[in-house]
């Protein structure tokens, strides 16, 4: 059978990437619960594992350990499969503070949330993907484990609209209603209807177009597909499928059930509190679940609900939720169907193993204090061997993977080979106290003289420090021997950040003093030398992974060399070395055979503040300018610009830009409330919008 997925790219697989694709396929075929690719930094793990999804034609869940690598994976596999639906899946707060209280002091803390529209139906569309096609990869973080509703309900209360269908426009009003679609008067946003007369207009959870149904003789007339802003036709469907607007959905009946159980619960509850004397908690609990109960009864919902989740689905006290793994595809017999990538797993699966043990020490002390009834335990992430049980065949992809990974692959692919030559670093041990017999100054005064010597042939330099304090102090003292230095740990902002890694590429400064931050995900071919200070020193910061993936940083650069400044052989810098010795070795016998010479990575240097001091500066003013006149003449104009400009960002996972565009939008709305208060009639005159 032919593969649903259809890669496309420019490039093939080359070094040890044919290889380790070869193996994984096999070790797929041969049945491996478990395998992991042990691919070093450069070395294409993401077109790699492109190439054994395809091979592969399973549905696919990639999985990050944060927002900001998932949204970068997700763009990758968008531009290998473009013809495939390739998603992103991750919690849709922009801002989430949980319930909780701190007996220690006293102080309960309510649920505080902001959730990001574009991100829910970025969620939704992912879920009726997994359900309606198999050509599907979905890139999530690890907020994949928590509850997410009934795959069942959710499929079952899926709408089919059809012309000629028999149906009355009050009909399919409460059938819209009934599965959590708003209405509304304004414009449409996802999971919003509107009606005028015999006519509804209904725009998808997951979509931004818009279906509009009309009504005839008590029948669907007509169906048509349209663009919300332009009204452009797009499609006039004879049959259309419309999901409900939330995961959890439950009918009346249902609902019914539930509250009635919740009851039940909380009767047995308080009598456990008044047993053991807890009557400031039995008043807590009955007054918080009353209040709550006639929320659902009479609007369905309550601030919480989530806490209630057991009852609402159904299931048994300690059955594990539903997730996001439900909705992908399954065996006859029950057992998962589709391929699951860990992505830098050393990071991913200690995060994954984390999340229950912190939920519910959380939620135990709710529950103790009568804040929550026992119920609101199973509100809960998956425990990991829950998450085992449910992603069927796995991939493992690091650098550095750690005992876990190693134990329970049946298969490890090595991907040691650069396509671009480039081989790991040579590495040096140097003392760190001074040596004045043998005229060494010790770490400090000698990564100076090397830092000197990289500068004057042109190269950048990295010291990696334990604490932020001393990356501070180090920074300061370099500058005072004239090498142009900044520090760069967390507490530097984002945007700073960016600025910083720009003008260090560009030989703004030619040093950068850092933390842990410069461990994973920093790309800088430009830096020839690194300076790792009390390498010695035992602990996360100095550990095999850590040692091996600061080291990789210099293997961007066909110059790249690393000095680890220590005065004794710990067992991870034992390890770390005689990794990097064995993958180098390899690859220089490679580049022998082979006839390559070793070429440094070019990569354009950019950044999204970048726009401030380029070329484009008169476009920008331009724009600026005519948002301006827009703004005077025409506002609703420039919203409506706006509005396109902050989807496109979005669609294209660039957050960062569609947040800047959001905000700038809430402005110019706040600009425009004051404009018309103090002139409330003003004299409007279209014009032509057109973009640089």
């Amino acid at each position: 059978m032919p593969s649903p997925f259809s890669l496309q790219s420019k490039y093939k697989p080359a070094g040890d990437q044919p290889g380790a694709i070869a193996s994984l396929v096999e070790g797929f075929h041969a049945g491996h619960e478990a395998q992991t690719l042990l691919g070093v930094t450069g070395s294409g793990k993401t077109f790699t594992m492109a190439n054994v999804i395809q091979q592969i034609g399973k549905p696919t869940l990639v999985i990050a350990h944060n927002k900001t690598l998932a949204a970068q994976l997700a763009q990758e596999y968008q531009e290998f499969f473009p013809d495939n639906a390739v998603h992103y899946f991750v919690s849709y707060y922009d801002y989430y503070q949980p319930e909780a209280y701190l007996p220690v002091s006293d102080t309960y803390i309510e649920k505080d949330a902001q959730i990001n529209a574009e991100i829910d139906r970025l969620r939704h569309a992912s879920t009726q993907a997994l359900l309606t096609r198999q050509d599907v990869i979905i890139v999530a973080s690890v907020s994949c484990i928590y509850g997410l509703g009934s795959p069942a309900e959710y499929e079952k209360k899926n709408m089919r609209f059809e012309v000629g269908m028999p149906m009355g426009r009050s009909e399919l009003l409460h059938k819209l209603v009934a599965v959590h679609f708003e209405r509304t008067n304004a414009d449409l946003n996802p999971g919003q209807f509107r009606s005028m007369g015999n006519r509804v207009e209904i725009m998808p959870i997951s979509e931004k177009f818009v279906y509009l149904i009309e009504i005839i003789g008590g029948t669907i007339g007509h169906i048509t597909k349209m663009n919300p802003v332009t009204l452009e036709i797009l499609e006039t469907p004879e049959t259309i499928f419309v999901f409900p607007a939330k995961h959890f959905v439950t009918n009346k009946e249902e609902q019914e059930i539930a509250i009635a159980s919740i009851k039940e619960e909380l009767k047995l509850r308080l009598e456990e509190l008044e047993a053991e004397g807890k009557l400031l908690e039995v008043e807590r609990l009955k007054r918080r679940t009353t209040y709550d109960l006639a929320m659902m009864q009479e609007i369905g919902y309550c601030n919480g609900i989530e806490n209630y989740s057991r009852h609402l689905s159904g299931k048994l006290p300690g059955e594990p939720p539903e997730t996001l793994l439900s909705y992908f595809l399954h065996k006859p017999d029950g057992t998962p169907d589709f391929v699951t990538i860990i992505d830098e797993s050393h990071v991913t699966l200690p995060q994954l193993r984390g999340m229950y043990a912190g939920d519910q020490s959380r939620k135990k002390t709710l529950v103790e204090f009568g804040f929550r009834l026992p119920s609101a335990l199973d509100n809960r992430p998956l425990r990991f061997e829950e998450f085992q049980e449910r992603i069927g065949q796995a991939i493992y992809t690091s650098a550095t993977p750690a005992d876990y990974e190693r134990e329970v692959s049946g298969n490890i692919a090595e991907q040691v080979i650069r396509p671009t030559g480039l081989v790991d670093p040579e590495v040096e041990i140097r003392g760190v106290l001074p040596k004045p017999e043998e005229s060494y100054e010790g770490q400090i005064q000698d990564f100076i003289t090397e830092a000197e010597k990289e500068i004057l042939l042109g190269g950048r330099v990295i010291a990696t420090t334990l604490t932020k304090k001393m990356a501070e102090d180090l920074s300061r003292f370099l500058k005072e021997k004239n090498i142009k230095a900044e520090y760069l740990h967390s507490d530097i902002k984002t945007i700073d950040r960016i600025k910083i890694l720009t003008q260090f590429r560009k030989g703004e400064f030619d040093c950068i003093v850092g933390v842990n931050l410069l461990r994973e995900g920093l790309d800088l071919p430009e830096v020839t030398f690194i300076g790792i200070l009390d390498a010695d020193k035992e602990g996360f910061l100095r550990s095999e992974t850590s040692l091996i993936q600061i080291i990789g940083r210099a293997a961007r650069n066909a110059k790249g060399r690393v000095i680890l400044y220590a005065d004794r052989m710990t067992g991870a810098m034992e390890s770390s070395l005689g990794e990097t010795s064995r993958r180098r070795a390899k690859q220089l016998a490679y580049n022998k055979e082979h006839g390559i010479t070793p070429m440094t990575i070019l990569k354009n240097i950019k950044d999204i503040t970048e726009q401030l001091d380029s070329d484009h500066d008169k476009a920008v003013r331009a724009n600026m300018a005519l948002d301006e006149e827009i703004f005077m003449n025409d506002p609703d104009k420039l919203f409506a610009l706006k509005n396109e400009e902050m989807e496109a960002a979005a669609k294209a996972l660039d957050f960062e830009t569609a947040a800047i565009i959001r905000d700038e939008i809430r402005s110019l709305e706040v600009k425009l409330a004051k404009k018309r208060k103090e002139n409330p009639a003003p004299k409007i005159k279209k014009i032509k919008a057109k973009r640089h």
